[in-house]
């Protein structure tokens, strides 16, 4: 099976979950997500500084800022199968 299409079954099955993943590990889903499908961040950070869940969502991604998106699905595709344990 080809990369995409592993991180494209990955990423439905983070969606069929039994359990509801921490924060953390949401977090972490999401960026390599967008790090995946994306790469680097392109957009501004969030103006609201109460705003806490975007500046994290903002953080995290770009936090993997260079990695390339056959890395980010990778790593997409090892956490959701940890999950899933």
């Amino acid at each position: 099976m080809e990369l995409k299409d592993l991180f494209d079954k990955a990423v439905k099955e983070s969606r069929e979950l039994a359990d509801k993943p921490s924060n953390d590990a949401l977090l972490q889903l999401y960026s390599l997500f967008k790090q995946a499908t994306e790469g680097d961040v392109h957009t501004d950070p969030p103006s609201n500084p109460f705003d806490f869940v975007s500046k994290a969502k903002y953080e995290a991604w770009a936090s993997l800022k260079s990695k390339s998106k056959e890395e980010a699905m990778q790593e997409y595709i090892r956490l959701v199968e940890k999950l899933k344990r």
